[in-house]
């Protein structure tokens, strides 16, 4: 714990840094929002990497990143009446997928939630979603956490255990893009949210098996054999759950131990696993709509 303390601010800047292919600075805030919505509501699908089809040199999350960058360049966002009717054909043209992949109906239900929300709850407008939590990134992830589209509580040993993944990972995603605004305020402030340290980190797959090849977590011998195996872990197991929870904990004990935030920390730890050497080992696949 201490030596990888040590070393994750140093790598804070890398992991921050913005991808043309992937990150939509360039439109106005409603678009933007749109679009981090719209992203992070479909920000799931690590279990089924293996089976789609990927963009040269890409990973599963920025092959489907890239495809909704480019179909928001070209075309701009869906109307909200338009994402509550999408079906899986037309998100998966818009993600040079088949049709038939069961990741695609999951995509377009997500979408559809999210359509039908923004309509009905928001006046049909993107940025009122932002503007309800009123600047703040908890506010915001509790907001989307209580959607279809975001929805991430599992349950162990009797307990609900509200990971809220992506509904995090959303309010991160404004933050880092600069289109926070607070509904008091008669023009747009700062951009950013506050209270962005009280995020955990955003639990999914490739952080666990980071923390366990950098030597944080050490799994039951079984597990890891299983998982070096390629077995598919089921959603919600205790297993699969313990993996999700023990990261958390294990980033909010780097967090007291460096000036970053479990968010940051988070953020390198996922750019970390990009690297050859975490490729190289297999990390845990379970197929859920949480991550």
């Amino acid at each position: 714990m201490e030596a990888l303390a040590a070393a994750l601010p140093s790598e804070l800047e890398q992991a921050d840094s913005v991808d043309p292919a992937t990150d939509l600075l360039e439109a106005d805030g409603e678009a933007r929002a749109a679009f981090v919505l719209c992203l992070d509501a479909i920000n799931f699908g690590s279990g089924w990497w293996p089976t789609i089809r990927k963009r040269a040199g890409r990973s599963g999350y920025f092959t489907i990143a890239a495809g909704l960058t480019e179909r928001f360049r070209e075309s701009g966002p869906w109307s909200p009446a338009e994402l509550a009717a999408i079906g899986a054909a037309e998100i998966a043209a818009v993600l040079c997928q088949d049709p038939d992949h069961p990741l695609m109906e999951d995509y377009a239900a997500a979408l559809r939630d999210v359509g039908d929300r923004v309509e009905r709850q928001h006046a049909g407008r993107f940025g009122a979603v932002i503007e309800a939590a009123d600047g703040s990134a908890v506010g915001l992830a509790g907001l989307l956490a209580e959607w279809l589209a975001f929805a991430d509580v599992s349950s162990y040993e009797g307990r609900a255990i509200p990971f809220f993944k992506r509904a995090q990972i959303a309010a991160a995603d404004v933050d880092r893009m600069g289109i926070a605004s607070r509904r008091a305020a008669t023009a747009m402030e700062s951009g950013k949210l506050r209270d962005l340290d009280r995020l955990t980190a955003f639990a999914d797959n490739l952080v666990p098996h980071v923390l366990r090849l950098d030597g944080v977590l050490k799994l039951d011998p079984g597990l890891e054999q299983r998982i070096e195996a390629g077995d598919l872990l089921e959603h919600g197991s205790p297993e699969e759950v313990e993996l999700r929870a023990c990261a958390v904990h294990a980033i909010e004990l780097l967090a007291a131990a460096t000036p970053l935030s479990p968010a940051e920390i988070d953020a390198v730890l996922w750019n970390r696993g990009a690297a050859a050497h975490y490729k190289s080992f297999p990390r845990h696949r379970s197929r859920n709509t949480a991550y």
